[in-house]
């Protein structure tokens, strides 16, 4: 099998993580063995730790995440979720250099918080994020709860700042889900923008088979939009997808092996240094 790299995945020991709905869905355990035991069996060599959402409390806090990647023995690195108020970007941005040689990347959960995109209080980040050539992750699409902002978490929000900050590495989480055509043309019009294929793919049963087909579909549209696949990134979003469900999602893609390669491996080390 060809080396993989996920660039997005959830772990966490607090057990009332809202992300145990999707673990029980899919039956997974939720644990970090089992999390390294499948890295292992899938040839996933290396991931990226995002901090899940936890429902009451906002999101895991960062310093877990960093102790996690520590105890995955270097297999997982870390990347630092940022909130939209200027005390928390402060402090991500001080572990960011505190913990230079691990930190991969931020994540900022569109949707989820009161803030957008281009919002003033991220300016700071942006600016590390460009000098120390780290790439920003966006939550884009669909929302794990009913009351998240569509609106804001729409891929098209992050046109202005893409013109904006053209030394920026822009990653649209989630290929914007489901739309896939608006992160097409992002990905298409903006040299710094990628996309990742993370979180599409949740149980099984009712139209699950011919809703993976309708996302390869749609994914292999992208990629002949976009002219190629160097902008696509693998992820799972475990425990929302299962490895196994994600991997075979790139398998059933209509483009090149080549290509495949590309976005299971190659862009990711790539973009994100691994």
């Amino acid at each position: 099998m060809v080396k993989v790299l996920d660039v997005h995945v959830h772990l966490s020991e607090n057990r009332d993580d809202a992300l145990i709905r999707f673990a029980r869905v899919n039956g997974l355990a939720y644990s970090m063995d089992e999390l390294l035991d499948t890295m292992r069996r899938k040839d996933v060599e290396r991931g990226l730790l995002l901090s899940p959402p936890l429902r009451e409390s906002g999101c895991l806090p960062n310093k877990e995440v960093l102790s996690l990647c520590k105890r995955s023995s270097e297999i997982l690195a870390p990347v630092i979720t940022v909130e939209p108020t200027t005390k928390e970007v402060n402090e991500a941005v001080i572990m960011a250099k505190e913990n230079q040689k691990d930190v991969k990347g931020f994540k900022i959960r569109l949707g989820y918080v009161k803030a957008s995109a281009d919002s003033p209080v991220f300016s700071q980040l942006y600016d590390y994020a460009e000098a120390e050539g780290l790439p920003i992750l966006f939550h884009t699409g669909d929302t794990a709860f009913s009351d998240g902002d569509l609106a804001a978490s729409h891929p098209l929000t992050l046109d202005r700042l893409a013109n904006k900050r053209k030394d920026l590495t822009i990653v649209l989480c989630h290929f914007g889900n489901p739309w896939f055509d608006d992160v097409a043309e992002m990905i298409y019009k903006h040299p710094n923008v990628y996309t990742d294929t993370s979180g599409l793919i949740t149980g099984k049963g009712g139209y699950a088979e011919k809703y993976a087909d309708w996302l390869a579909r749609k994914i292999s549209e992208a990629i002949y939009y976009a002219g190629g696949a160097e902008k696509v990134l693998f992820g799972t979003d475990y425990p929302v997808t299962k490895h196994s469900d994600a991997l075979d999602l790139i398998s059933k893609l209509d483009v090149s092996e080549d290509d495949k390669d590309k976005i299971l491996f190659r862009n990711a080390k790539r973009v994100f240094g691994l």
